[in-house]
Parts: C-alpha cells; sequence; structure tokens
C-alpha cells in the first residue's frame, strides 16, 4: 500500500472536495438550528450567537488535535509507515477523551459566572448557561469524530466523511424540528432542544465514521487500536504538535467570543445579524478550511516523502484552486444578498442592516482563502509554534482593533466587521514570510 500523493490539481481536488463537502453539511446544519431558533424570536437567534461561538471555544480543542493528530498522520504516511499511523491513532484517541471531560468540567465550573459577567441581559445570560450546560456533554463525541476524521484525511480516505456528515446532519435537522416545537409526539423543549439535537447527532457522527472504518477493514490494515498500553513518548509527540494549535484557535475563538460580547451592548439586532454573518462565513467558508485542511496533510506527506522543493508550488497551486472557489461564491453572495438573508425570517430592518455587511464580508471571504492556505502550510511542515505566534500577533491587532470600533469610539457595525480585513491580512502576511524563508526545512 502507497500513501504518498503527488501534487497534481486532480490529487488536491480528491482531497479538498469531499473535505469541503463533509465540511458544508455541518454548516448547514448549523444554519438549520439557526432558522428554527430565529422562529423563536431575535433574542433566541442572537442568544445562539454567543452560545454557538463559547461550544467552539470549548470544543476546538478537538479541532487543534485534530489537526495536529492529522499533520502526524500524514507525515507516516508519506513515509509509508504504516504501522506507526495506528499507535498515534490509538493515543490521539486518548488523549482527546481526556481532553473532553476536562471541557465538560470546565464548562460547569465557569460558565455561568462567565456569561453573567459579560451579558448585559439576564434572560439571555440565563438562555446561554442553560442551553451550554447540555450542549457540553456532545465533547466526547465530537472529539472521537475529530479523531476518527483526521486518520481518514491523513491516509487519503477523505471521501468517508462526506457519509459521517451527512448522517449526523439528517438527524440534526429532525432533531432539531421534533425537540425544539414538539413535533411527533416529542416535548417541546423550546432552545435547549437544539442542545439535545446536537448531541445524538455528534454522537451518530461518530458512530458511522467508527463504523466504515471497521466496514473498510482500515482497523486491519492500520492495525487501529491493536496497542492499548499507554504510550506516553508518542503522546508528548501528538501534544507538543496539537497544543499550540489548540491555543491559537481558542484565542481566535475567544477574541470573536470577545466582539459578540461587544456587539451585544449595543443591541439585540446587531447581535442577531452578525450571528447570521457568521453563519455565512462559516457556510461558504468551508471551501477555504477545506484546502487549508489538504495544504496540512500534503505538505506534510510531501515533507514525509523528502520531497522539500516541491513544497512551495505545491502551497502556491492550492492557494489559486481556494481564492478561485472563494471569487466565485463571493459573486453568487453580492449578486443574490436578499436570497440568503431572507431564509432566516427576520423583518425588512434586519435585512436592511445586514446587506451591506455581507458584502463587506465577502471580501474578507477570499482573503481569508488565501491566508489559510498559508497558515495551514506552517502546521504541515509541524512548526505549530510559529502557527501560535503569527495568531497572537494577529489577535492582539484584532482586540484592539474592535474595541476602539465598538466601545471607544461606536463607528457601528461596518467598522466592527472590517477587523476580518485586519485579521486576515496579519495571518497571510506572516505565515508566507515564514514558508518563504525556508527557515521550517530545519530542526
Amino acid at each position: 500500500m502507497d500513501l504518498r500523493l503527488n501534487i497534481s490539481n486532480r490529487q488536491i481536488l480528491s482531497i479538498a472536495l469531499p473535505i469541503s463537502m463533509a465540511m458544508i453539511i455541518p454548516q448547514i446544519n448549523f444554519i438549520t438550528n439557526n432558522i428554527f431558533l430565529g422562529m423563536l424570536g431575535e433574542r433566541e437567534l442572537g442568544t445562539a450567537g454567543i452560545t454557538g461561538v463559547y461550544y467552539l471555544v470549548v470544543a476546538v480543542i478537538g479541532n487543534g488535535l485534530n489537526n495536529g493528530l492529522q499533520s502526524i498522520i500524514s507525515r507516516r504516511a508519506g513515509e509509508n509507515n504504516i504501522a506507526a499511523i495506528g499507535r498515534t491513532y490509538t493515543q490521539g484517541l486518548r488523549l482527546a477523551l481526556v481532553f473532553a471531560l476536562g471541557g465538560i468540567v470546565l464548562t460547569y465550573l465557569v460558565t455561568p459566572h462567565l456569561m453573567h459577567f459579560f451579558l448585559h441581559s439576564p434572560d439571555v445570560a440565563s438562555e446561554a448557561v442553560s442551553f451550554l450546560l447540555i450542549r457540553v456533554w456532545g465533547l466526547p463525541f465530537l472529539f472521537c469524530y475529530q479523531m476518527s476524521n483526521a486518520f481518514m484525511v491523513g491516509t487519503n480516505h477523505s471521501r468517508f466523511l462526506v457519509i459521517g456528515t451527512l448522517c449526523e446532519t439528517t438527524v440534526n435537522v429532525f432533531l432539531d424540528y421534533s425537540l425544539i416545537n414538539g413535533h411527533f409526539g416529542l416535548p417541546a423543549l423550546g432552545f435547549n432542544g437544539a442542545a439535545y439535537a446536537s448531541i445524538a447527532a455528534e454522537c451518530t457522527g461518530m458512530c458511522v465514521m467508527l463504523g466504515c472504518i471497521a466496514f473498510k477493514g482500515l482497523h486491519r490494515r492500520f492495525y487501529l487500536l491493536r496497542q492499548l498500553r499507554l504510550d506516553l513518548p508518542l503522546i508528548k509527540v501528538i501534544a507538543r504538535q496539537s497544543m499550540p494549535l489548540v491555543l491559537q484557535y481558542s484565542m481566535s475563538l475567544l477574541s470573536w467570543l470577545y466582539f459578540y460580547t461587544l456587539i451585544e451592548h449595543h443591541g439585540t439586532l446587531g447581535l442577531a445579524v452578525s450571528n447570521t454573518l457568521r453563519n455565512i462565513i462559516g457556510l461558504f467558508g468551508v471551501f477555504s478550511w477545506a484546502f487549508a485542511s489538504t495544504t496540512n496533510t500534503m505538505v506534510s506527506n510531501v515533507i514525509g516523502q523528502g520531497l522539500l522543493p516541491k513544497v512551495q508550488p505545491l502551497i502556491r497551486r492550492i492557494m489559486w484552486l481556494s481564492l478561485g472557489f472563494c471569487i466565485c461564491i463571493a459573486l453568487i453572495l453580492n449578486l443574490f444578498p436578499r436570497a440568503f438573508l431572507s431564509i432566516y425570517g427576520q423583518d425588512a430592518a434586519f435585512v436592511h442592516v445586514a446587506i451591506p455587511l455581507l458584502r463587506m464580508v465577502t471580501g474578507s471571504l477570499c482573503l481569508m482563502a488565501v491566508a489559510n492556505v498559508w497558515l495551514n502550510a506552517v502546521t504541515g511542515t509541524g512548526k505549530t509554534r510559529i502557527n501560535l505566534a503569527i495568531e497572537i500577533v494577529a489577535i492582539v491587532a484584532y482586540l484592539v482593533y474592535v474595541y476602539l470600533v465598538l466601545e471607544r469610539f461606536n463607528l457601528g457595525l461596518v467598522w466592527a466587521w472590517g477587523s476580518e480585513y485586519l485579521y486576515w491580512l496579519i495571518l497571510g502576511v506572516l505565515a508566507f514570510v515564514y514558508i518563504r524563508s525556508g527557515k521550517w526545512k530545519y530542526r
């Protein structure tokens, strides 16, 4: 079995397009949540934005482990070291479950105080706390699901991701409809119904992905879960690769949570509009994130093959493909903005405020398409501490900007969302400079 990748467009798309499909389905799932919650009222739609970002902050631990594990597995695949892939997956799964338990404990201890401290509205704070204390129980399922996804992408089986996410979304949409408003004999749980639906969906995704691994015999081919003994040296390698990414993603999302709390100070309409824009970024940004994930995998695999001169041409090829997809999306969004905004069932004032912001966000999507590829190329080289350093610089600039715009000068939402341009520009430039320097070639 040869797991080494080439750098053709066909190879890139064979990895990126299934990842795109696997990412777009949960985003549709998330938007469906918000459509159902939007029917409950403007406050519920705004609260969904805050709880969504908070859960992402906790869940991002799994995302960091996912990308770190994916990079290591891809490197071993480039080396054709089959046995090491199985050992890495097993220990990564063990580490993920420990972090999931920690996330649950932390949420129960911190969330009530955090929400009531930052949010001005007691009703919004209470609703958010009630939701999150349920929602956080999905973490063990989500983390196991993410580790399995890392294995699939790292071994060039990304096409199976679509099956898991499709099943996950089917369960989530059905239970959202059933539990939020009470259908098919199930109780009407209102806002908290979405939390139970999401937990069930994550459990489904995990089970389906593990089922795919078993059905295709990948557990035998890669010796998965054969060596269950604790392997501390390997866990340290995974943690060393993943923890800077966990910190990087956590800081990024915490800054977004800070952004949302500042928006909440300006009223529920701005919060609801901003939540909608985040949904749109999440949905249409999947192509950018898919090409970024592909960059991580392919750069690591090519380095594992010892083909260092091919790394930068590969990155540029992926970058142009990513940008091309995002330009097409930006054109569609700018031609039909009302069509996308109307699905949330909000009034004319909502749409009037959202359209200029949507047009601004489409530009940042194109910038993200380029910056994300270069940043994930750094991840693929294994220099995740450099990722963290780049993120710190970008986040500091971002936080200063949103504070000045929203709290100091009250310049409004359009200026506030301009922070996306600043953030992605800094990330992209610093990552590009590092890759071009060639320092990643040396230990």
